[in-house]
């Protein structure tokens, strides 16, 4: 529902790299703008600014919202969208933050959309989804991307979360991050500690205004179908959550679970 947009703390870490475009869209819902409706007006206010800012390299998104009914009875929504570029869009949450990751991510999405496409024309629309089909799920809803040093990489990957977060705290203020996953985005909204995301790794200096065009180009079904994710706990970057200020917040194997050994 609309006013669940209401609900969204814009203060949020997490929520800086959407906060500018994403406010002004959840602004003109709380004034009677469907979701779809905003977002299509986000593209005109939008785009002009980035030019005259001298970001005119950023790719324009080239979809359209349209409302839920808009897909027809028995057709994959991703099928829609690849067929029409037009993106189905219900008022909440969930599509809120779909919709923005098109914004701002057109290329990277259409990549996505591409590949789920291609897989749902070649295997059907099946409950069964082979491996690319899976991932692309998985990276959409769920993933993180996130440029770091190799050695805070190498402690996360290896699951040392006491080095990750407490040892290497200082070294987080060099990290870039950005949550891409729009049901992650959902979760957080009402954040719990739990919430667990799947780190996708950036090169090291690439600026982000580079990001989308280099995502476009590096999820192919090869590299996903290998699922090169690093499922990590996204609270416990420190500086995100109050309670991650004590060392022990990351000592619970719940959420915080010791690597597998062979």
């Amino acid at each position: 529902m609309a006013h669940d947009l209401s609900r969204i703390d814009w203060q949020a870490p997490w929520l800086t790299p959407w906060r500018e475009r994403g406010e002004w869209i959840a602004q003109q819902v709380k004034q009677g703008a469907s979701v779809e409706q905003a977002c299509n007006a986000s593209l005109q206010l939008f785009q002009p600014q980035m030019e005259m800012l001298g970001q005119g390299h950023k790719a324009v998104c080239h979809v359209q919202f349209v409302p839920q009914a808009a897909l027809p009875d028995g057709q994959a929504y991703e099928q829609f969208i690849f067929n029409n570029q037009q993106v189905p869009t219900r008022d909440g949450l969930h599509d809120f933050f779909n919709a923005l990751c098109w914004l701002e991510f057109p290329l990277a999405k259409k990549q996505l959309n591409q590949l789920q496409a291609t897989a749902i024309q070649a295997q059907g629309v099946g409950a069964v989804r082979g491996p690319v089909r899976d991932a692309v799920t998985v990276f959409d809803e769920n993933a993180t991307l996130i440029q770091l040093s190799d050695e805070l990489w190498h402690a996360l990957h290896m699951r040392d979360w006491h080095t990750a977060f407490v040892a290497m705290k200082s070294s987080w203020k060099d990290v870039q991050l950005l949550i891409f996953g729009h049901a992650a985005l959902e979760k957080l909204v009402n954040p719990y500690k739990a919430i667990t995301v799947h780190l996708w790794r950036v090169p090291s200096g690439l600026p982000s205004s580079d990001w989308d065009a280099w995502l476009a180009q590096d999820l192919q079904p090869d590299k996903l179908a290998a699922k090169p994710f690093l499922p990590t706990p996204v609270l416990g970057v420190p500086g995100w959550w109050p309670a991650n200020a004590s060392a022990d917040f990351y000592a619970d194997p719940q959420v915080f679970r010791p690597a597998r050994h062979p």
